[in-house]
């Protein structure tokens, strides 16, 4: 078997097994798929807009903060985000950092958009921020907020700290 045919057999192999997959999983369940620069395509499901809403309003809005918020009464550094629905199809956000007992180092306001959701993934929102795209994802009460470009998010912070990273969900309103 030559180099080529054998290149050949495997591109069948693979293009029957994709097929396969998708007819077994149901494609037509899948909108398109969203391109960006950064990531290949991403399909995401269609929902119904008011399933969206009950989503963005029960499970997406609501106060979020870094591991290190637990231990502020100890003088921890932390950083907190606001998200709140502005629609079926976007949120507010604003990520602040503690300034009660130290200057402030970390500052964002900005609205994202809905990417899609699915099982795997969770909830995905985008926004564009300092000309680079940034991806805050909702699932299992955490929200992970990071973007291709991960020197864009240092931008709205001081010192060398960043806006990317996990935030955990709180049961009461955050205190900044």
């Amino acid at each position: 078997m030559t180099l080529s045919s054998h290149r050949f057999h495997s591109v069948a192999a693979l293009t029957l097994m994709a097929s396969a997959l998708a007819a077994v999983t149901g494609c037509h369940n899948v909108t398109p798929a969203v391109k960006n620069s950064a990531h290949s395509a991403v399909a995401v499901h269609s929902i119904p807009v008011d399933v969206v809403s009950d989503v963005m309003k029960d499970y997406i809005s609501g106060d979020y903060a870094s591991a290190d918020y637990d231990k502020r009464a100890q003088g921890y550094d932390w950083v907190g985000v606001m998200v709140r629905a502005e629609s079926d199809q976007q949120i507010d956000i604003k990520i602040r950092s503690r300034s009660d007992i130290k200057k402030q180092t970390c500052q964002f306001d900005g609205k994202a958009t809905l990417m899609g959701q699915d099982a795997a993934h969770g909830t995905i929102f985008q926004a564009q921020a300092n000309d680079s795209t940034v991806f805050f994802q909702f699932k299992d009460n955490m929200l992970t907020i990071d973007s291709p470009d991960k020197y864009a998010l240092n931008y709205f912070c001081s010192g060398g700290a960043s806006l990317a990273g996990e935030y955990q969900k709180l049961a009461e309103d955050l205190e900044i």
